[in-house]
């Protein structure tokens, strides 16, 4: 069986998110945020002490949208991914990987410096410039979602998943007041569907029988 560790709310949401859309058997280990500091044996599994970290039998993966891509390649068929013959192939990859380089890394040096730092290590001017890179951004997920319920291939796709989980983490650290009209509508369509709801279910459960804090910062 697969085993994820997962903080909640943190990246590994994504695939944990996957697999409750596939389907897929899992265990799921939930950890403190952040584990480097907090679970220090985490290490031993994964040096760098970051979430996710999926098992899957000599499998080790550790970047969330890459998971997200191996689900749905190995634990197919499933309308989650988009196959190469498809015209939307190209696009497909181009969202799943913008969802992370593009949309989650600059929220991470604002929550960083915004919100996660002590006072006197904060840096107001470098949250506020990345606030800005993160909400510009955006301006080609407005353009996509604009057209079409979903960001390819005229369906809910894994780059959904990796780009949904970008607005999370927006939500979370209240960055999401400044959505558009339409990326707050494609929001709220991500938030409806069942494995979205069924994956916060999950973590919750997951968090209480594990004695782990079911809401920690999205961030890892």
């Amino acid at each position: 069986m697969l085993t994820l560790f997962h903080c909640a709310s943190a990246r590994s949401f994504r695939p944990l998110w996957a697999l409750e859309e596939i389907g897929i058997p899992y265990e799921l280990k939930m950890l403190p945020f952040p584990p480097r500091f907090l679970k220090r044996e985490y290490l031993e599994l994964n040096p760098l002490g970051t979430i996710p970290l999926l098992i899957d039998g000599d499998t080790r993966m550790t970047e969330s949208s890459a998971i997200c891509l191996y689900l749905v390649t190995k634990y197919g068929p499933t309308p989650l991914n988009v196959a190469v013959d498809e015209p939307a192939y190209g696009a497909y990859l181009n969202w799943l990987f913008f969802g992370e380089a593009t949309l989650t890394f600059p929220q991470t040096i604002y929550f960083r410096y915004a919100q996660l730092e002590p006072d006197e290590k904060k840096n107001p001017q470098a949250a506020a410039d990345y606030a800005r890179w993160f909400l510009a951004r955006l301006r080609a997920l407005e353009t996509a979602v604009s057209q079409s319920d979903w960001v390819c291939a005229g369906r809910f796709t894994a780059a959904d998943i990796s780009v949904g989980y970008a607005l999370m983490f927006a939500q979370s650290n209240g960055l999401s007041a400044q959505f558009s009209p339409a990326v707050a509508a494609y929001w709220e369509r991500l938030k409806n569907r069942e494995g979205f709801r069924k994956a916060i279910a999950a973590q919750d459960r997951a968090g209480a029988e594990q004695g782990v804090a079911a809401r920690v910062p999205a961030a890892t």
